[in-house]
């Protein structure tokens, strides 16, 4: 992979944790693929390559890849504005939570805590998901930016689904970092549009 494919694959993750998300919220039903693969990249320990994070390959990835598409072409047909919108926000909220060496403190030991539980009860287990959703709830829900999620209220007001929707949140702003660290800037969303998109077309080919 070249390093902009690298890039994409984390961008792409953004999305997909987005999409999940949205889908979560209106529908009340996620793939346990999907959100295991997210769940599993927040665990994700010295990865070889950035598909190691999401499982060894990108299949999980193709409707984050999609969305991601969509966004960077502009079409109106197939724009997705939700998860757009949360892909944004979880970006900014990313930037801001690299400046709190602290709160980056907290995560990494309470995901320690939680990996033992991984290993008791599964990765998409309620009480691995209602763990995720309390680090998300305790850390990046105290900043005075939020991400608002739209949805249905029956699903939105179940406990089991908000903790998904922050968990996939937090994973959504983990692969925003990683993006980061790999090169990503919010100025290629604008500025580099045509080059990512003749990167990103083979990967979705693929798919």
């Amino acid at each position: 992979m070249s390093p902009l494919q690298e890039q994409l694959v984390a961008l792409g993750a953004v999305f997909e944790a987005a999409v999940l998300a949205d889908r979560l919220a209106r529908t009340g039903q996620i793939s346990e693929a999907g959100l295991g693969c997210m769940f599993g990249s927040l665990l994700a320990r010295d990865p070889k390559n950035t598909l190691e994070v999401y499982g060894g390959d990108d299949f999980s990835l193709r409707d984050g890849y999609k969305s991601l598409h969509s966004a960077l072409s502009r079409d109106p047909a197939t724009l997705q504005r939700e998860p757009l919108r949360y892909a944004l926000a979880m970006i900014a909220l990313e930037r801001k939570l690299d400046r709190r060496d602290d709160m980056l403190d907290v995560i990494g030991s309470r995901l320690e805590q939680i990996r033992l539980q991984v290993g008791h009860f599964g990765l998409t287990h309620d009480n691995v998901a209602a763990a995720f959703g309390g680090l998300y709830q305790d850390t990046i829900s105290t900043f005075s930016q939020r991400i608002q999620v739209h949805g249905e209220m029956r699903y939105l007001q179940q406990a089991g689904t908000a903790s998904r929707i922050r968990g996939l949140l937090l994973a959504g702003i983990r692969s925003a970092r990683l993006w980061r660290q790999l090169g990503g800037h919010r100025w290629q969303l604008v500025f580099s549009r045509g080059k990512l998109l003749r990167e990103l077309q083979p990967m979705l080919d693929r798919q």
